[in-house]
């Protein structure tokens, strides 16, 4: 199967994507007699699962996939139900969406925008999804909810960490669960002062597009506030693979402390450069070398393997929490897939029921509804304890966790081990905050 094809539930739909390099228009059109983009008038409502299937970011795709088809499961009234017998809201009854049954289409952003977009308009306009969601590159999260946006159609973000994804390029028909840099930022900078001290010098290697730089933007500011200093700062490209000349100038830097802004493939890769170069070992200034990974995930720490051992990192969620929600979406996950779930699944699985949810709540698929009903939305019961869907933003703000590299793993899969959770409060910014002016929410766009 081509890389851009489009299948819906496992039937291959054919010529679906246009190419990635086609100019694509910003205007869409709509029946006239629809009251708003793809109103579903049959039994069934479509909802389009856009994830890497290809490129750096492959591995979290493919876990998205794997969540996203046990939400339709669950959503549609098989399996054990899931977190649908432990989410606050009880407005989802296992019979689909406002009666509908659920289906879906998917696509391969590839980790590149102009595919992402690609793969999402034909979802949109060829088969009718009704809403967009997925990802794993906030590049291309932002360049998706910018088309899903003119389209009128909701994007619910899957993995993206960018402070602009709710920041300048932040949509009203756009919303986000995922936590984002400054929070990663917030909740651990307390945490390494209070291990490694307070006189640290930081060496940056950061991932050149959006996300790269506000992560490194927010870990600075949050270090230099505690009176680390920063040594250098130096921008990496995305398909980069072999990141030894951008490790080798670290070794007579002065810099006592590597933090990698890196995700993915390019975390796996750059870890491994720095610790095949002794960093680890180093004495600098005094004091043992230490190095930072602000964004972590249990596919990057497995891709990394004994690497990862004692390294500290922020991360949205885990597997190993045992609150109610977690235990159960891990036992949906692991009996249908014989693993734990990641971060990136359970970030789209609750994306998928929160979106059908609010559906429920507000009593229509019309965007604007569904937008009302997810802004200033307060739940519990998924995972993160308890969540607010800001209105001014549509960020949620809840717990978040700062992990580190578990020193001896049971199972491939016990590879991080939570060491402090960060209370909401903590990581909670005003709408105005600098790091997230430029951008205007806007208003819902119904698409018809």
């Amino acid at each position: 199967m081509s890389k851009n094809d489009v299948t819906r539930r496992g039937v291959l739909k054919t010529g679906a994507i246009a190419g990635a390099g086609v100019a694509l228009p910003t205007i869409f059109t709509a029946s006239s007699a629809a009251a708003y983009m793809n109103e579903p008038t049959g039994g069934s409502v479509t909802l389009g699962f856009n994830v890497p299937q290809t490129g750096p970011y492959a591995d979290e795709g493919a876990d998205e996939l794997r969540a996203y088809e046990l939400a339709v499961e669950h959503l549609n009234g098989g399996g054990d139900g899931g977190m649908l017998g432990t989410f606050s809201s009880k407005a989802l009854k296992g019979n689909g969406i406002l009666g509908k049954k659920v289906e879906f289409v998917t696509g391969d952003t590839q980790t590149k925008s102009d595919a992402a977009r690609a793969s999402a308009k034909s979802m949109i306009e060829k088969d009718g999804a009704i809403m967009i969601t997925g990802g794993s590159s906030s590049g291309v999260a932002i360049a998706v909810q910018g088309l899903c946006q003119e389209a009128g159609v909701i994007f619910m973000a899957g993995l993206t960490h960018s402070n602009d994804t709710t920041g300048k390029d932040k949509k009203a028909n756009g919303f986000r669960h995922f936590f984002n840099a400054y929070m990663s930022g917030a909740a651990l900078a307390p945490v390494l002062a209070a291990r490694y001290g307070n006189d640290r010098k930081a060496y940056h290697l950061t991932a050149d597009y959006t996300w790269g730089w506000t992560q490194e933007e927010s870990i600075k500011a949050a270090t230099e506030a505690l009176g680390w200093e920063t040594v250098n700062a130096v921008k990496t490209p995305l398909a980069a693979t072999d990141f030894s000349s951008y490790i080798a100038p670290v070794l007579n830097s002065g810099a006592d402390v590597l933090i990698l802004n890196h995700y993915g493939g390019n975390m796996v890769n750059s870890l491994t450069n720095a610790v095949q170069f002794g960093l680890r070992e180093k004495m600098v200034n005094g004091k043992q070398f230490e190095i930072v990974v602000p964004l972590y995930s249990r596919l990057m720490a497995k891709g990394a393997g004994e690497n990862v051992k004692g390294i500290l990192g922020s991360t949205n969620w885990h597997w190993s929490l045992q609150d109610e929600g977690s235990k159960a979406f891990v036992k949906s996950f692991g009996t249908k897939y014989g693993f734990p779930p990641s971060q990136a699944a359970h970030t789209v699985y609750c994306q998928t029921l929160l979106y059908a949810d609010a559906c429920e709540r507000a009593g229509t698929f019309n965007p604007c509804g569904v937008g009302q009903a997810l802004e200033g939305f307060e739940f519990d019961g998924l995972g993160n304890g308890p969540t607010l869907y800001r209105a001014d933003d549509h960020q949620c703000f809840k717990d978040v966790l700062v992990v580190r590299g578990k020193e001896n793993p049971t199972s491939e899969f016990d590879l991080l081990e939570v060491v402090e959770v960060t209370p909401a409060a903590q990581v909670t910014y005003p709408p105005d905050h600098p790091m997230f002016a430029g951008g205007e929410l806007g208003t819902c766009n119904p698409g018809a």
